[in-house]
């Protein structure tokens, strides 16, 4: 039996952004149910590749592959937008709520997520964990005031180019705390 293989930097990139900018090139030719279409045979297609490279259920895309069907289902069934305008409020707000609901339990959500590919003190996990927490709370509240106010076009123009780069910075910019509170080699690995 082989090991589960992690998919290469760049492939996870194409598969966690690729499907959102697919639903934007497909908007930009279509109309909103056609991008919603597609943007749910991509996100299916995303978590079952990622499922098949791990060999391992991974979290964050399942919840999103399930959100996308739910709300982009309903939004093609009721010919009603407003709800694939809400998937990000609510996917936002999950991820604030997995994420606050973790730490009151006493538990390190984002360690579960990312323990793999860093180690951090038990400090670091916690004001990282409250960071995002509070991050995706204004994420959500961000668009649910966006939805509302701007035009179907600004708003997928938001969400497709405006939401990445702000997810992007923001993670740029909880470098410093990972630094500060990253483990030491020598505690990492034991001795001979």
């Amino acid at each position: 039996m082989s090991l589960p293989q992690a998919p290469s930097p760049l492939l996870k990139l194409l598969l966690d952004f690729g499907p959102l900018l697919l639903f934007f090139l497909v908007y930009g030719r279509s109309d909103l149910y056609t991008a919603t279409a597609v943007l749910m045979v991509a996100s299916t297609v995303s978590f079952i590749v990622l499922w098949r490279l791990e060999r391992r259920i991974p979290v964050m895309p399942l919840l999103n592959v399930v959100l996308v069907s739910v709300f982009g289902g309903l939004t093609l069934w009721l010919a009603d937008e407003t709800f694939i305008k809400m998937k990000p409020t609510l996917i936002y707000g999950l991820f604030a709520l997995l994420l606050v609901g973790g730490r009151l339990l006493g538990r390190q959500p984002l360690r579960v997520v990312f323990g793999p590919m860093m180690s951090l003190q038990e400090q670091g996990w916690t004001l990282l964990t409250w960071r995002w927490a509070i991050f995706f709370v204004f994420l959500a509240g961000l668009n649910e005031i966006a939805w509302r106010v701007l035009t179907t076009d600004q708003w997928v123009t938001l969400k497709t180019f405006g939401f990445i780069p702000i997810v992007m910075l923001f993670a740029l910019t909880q470098a410093p705390l990972m630094t500060r509170y990253k483990l030491a080699e020598e505690a990492e690995s034991p001795r001979s």
